[in-house]
């Protein structure tokens, strides 16, 4: 089971245990509302002069960085400025030269689309009551796992957490225009997946069919004289049954939902900040003692340090951390013990980059897939989709463990598509005999080497570090939940939408591997 740590505690209990220190410090400075303590001018209390000399010089900032109106401005009221205006207003405050946050209640690593949701779920509930930052090394996104994508969602998975967060996902997307604003455009295509299965294949998917529909998802069965009616273009040869996917299933521009992440995070309040992790701060807390520890040396985390564009280091102490760094969170892991020391630090957190190709072909062959065909999945575990009206797929596969490629870059490997995934489209497809490639692209999978599949909870040593990661290719569909389910914890002390115990850093430690079998 997974233990809460002793930080994960309602907002609530945190705010009054703020309130309470708040009235003692300004007891103490003698400025409590219930009690005026009669002082001098030469005996000012030294927090009453600190306190007046921090409004000044915050004054003084304000004045520099608020604009000056004219005097005849025709403005008379609040009211009466557009949400144009307002919004350049608070772009002003919060924009690319948004102040550095030295200090922080929750510090999120990665700002891609896991790290984002969670800043965007954060603000959206608890708006001036946390103080969120998101450290980002790839202001551009160009090597981000989230941009380069083929933005695939599906309910066709095996396990029931991976079901129900692709539901909400999907519910999200829906109504993405309420969450993130009017001028998001995921341009979703509802075209559904199809998984095929072999004789060897056919009884999992039947039995992963069944519990999809049982959890709320719709799709069908379909033999192969049912698929070849439904899709003519299909060669059925090997195939025994396919799963296609009726409703909220298909494709969306992951660049657009990140985008409305951030902008609305922003809006919120959320601070980006454009940096690289190099490390971290810790504190020691002799009285804390964590199972698997009775030395009494625990370390917290406390500090992370962050180096700028420009090479310089710089500090943000925070009180909660969220590792959502996505291929690279094994790394920043490491820079906080995990995996380098003993007992619960001795368990490394097994995400790692791999690295996978996508393939924009285009065919000249007749009886090609239509614009209504659905991203198909052969059994070999090669996929593709129609790309827009001009008459592109996308298509790819990951390769075996013999053939995973270097990572030391994102340079494609244009044989990988000859030898492999070309001779299944076309025993699949016909019309892609003729297939050329076009266009191609890498990206890194956060892959989970432990099981495949998402961690997302708890550190079960570092009281303050919460983690969302390895979700090893379906992350971007399941961001909405994942983003929500990290907000719970911190604000509500425990899951309260999906369950997702199961999938916490704790079955690493038990060796109990969550299986999804349908990883593409």
């Amino acid at each position: 089971m997974l233990r809460l740590p002793c930080f994960i505690r309602p907002v609530s209990r945190q705010l009054r245990y703020f309130a309470s220190t708040s009235s003692a410090l300004a007891k103490s400075s003698g400025r409590d509302t219930g009690e005026n303590v009669p002082q001098s001018p030469n005996e000012e209390n030294p927090m009453s002069r600190t306190f007046n000399i921090l409004k000044t010089d915050l004054n003084k900032f304000k004045d520099k960085f608020t604009s000056k109106k004219p005097a005849a401005s025709t403005t008379s009221s609040e009211e009466e400025i557009s949400d144009e205006e307002k919004l350049k207003r608070f772009e002003g405050c919060y924009g690319p030269d948004d102040i550095f946050q030295t200090h922080c209640d929750v510090l999120v690593i990665g700002g891609g689309g896991v790290g984002s949701s969670v800043a965007y779920w954060l603000k959206q509930r608890a708006r001036d009551g946390l103080n969120v930052v998101v450290v980002e090394r790839d202001s551009t996104y160009e090597r981000a796992s989230t941009v380069l994508s083929v933005g695939g969602l599906r309910q066709q998975f095996s396990l029931p957490e991976n079901i129900q967060m692709s539901l909400y996902g999907a519910d999200f997307m829906r109504d993405v225009k309420e969450h993130l604003g009017d001028d998001v455009e995921l341009n979703f295509t509802p075209h559904g997946y199809l998984i095929l299965a072999s004789e060897e294949g056919a009884e999992q998917l039947t039995r992963n069919s069944k519990l999809q529909n049982e959890l709320g998802a719709r799709n069908e069965l379909l033999n192969s004289n049912q698929l070849k009616a439904k899709f003519p273009w299909i060669n059925t040869d090997g195939i025994v049954l396919g799963c296609h996917g009726l409703e909220r299933e298909g494709w969306f521009d992951p660049w657009a939902l990140l985008m409305g992440y951030k902008r609305r995070a922003k809006e919120y309040g959320a601070h980006f900040v454009n940096g690289e992790v190099v490390g971290f701060e810790f504190k020691e807390q002799p009285d804390i003692i964590v199972r698997g520890n009775t030395e009494g040396d625990y370390q917290a985390l406390d500090k992370v340090r962050v180096k700028m564009p420009n090479g310089e280091i710089k500090t943000i102490k925070f009180a909660i951390c969220v590792l959502a760094a996505g291929a690279f969170s094994g790394d920043v892991a490491r820079m906080a013990g995990i995996g380098m020391g003993k007992g619960l630090l001795a368990f490394p957190l097994p995400v790692e980059p791999r690295k996978r190709y996508v393939y924009v072909i285009n065919t000249q062959g007749s009886n090609a897939p239509g614009l209504g065909t659905p991203l198909t999945i052969d059994p070999c575990g090669t996929y593709f989709r129609r790309d827009g009206l001009g008459g592109n797929y996308l298509c790819g596969r990951s390769p075996t463990c013999e053939q995973e490629p270097c990572v030391d870059n994102l340079d494609v490997d244009h044989d990988f598509f000859e030898c492999e995934i070309w001779p299944s489209l076309a025993k699949r497809c016909t019309a892609f005999e003729s297939a050329k490639v076009v266009n191609c692209w890498a990206g890194f999978y956060e892959y989970n080497v432990f099981d495949e599949n998402g961690i997302i909870g708890a550190h079960p040593y570092y009281n303050n570090m919460l983690i969302a990661t390895g979700f090893s290719g379906h992350g971007i569909q399941q961001t909405p939940a994942v983003g929500r389910a990290i907000s719970e914890l911190i604000i509500d002390g425990q899951f309260r939408s999906i369950d997702l115990t199961r999938l916490g850093f704790d079955r690493i430690v038990v060796d109990r591997p969550m299986f999804e079998t349908n990883i593409v």
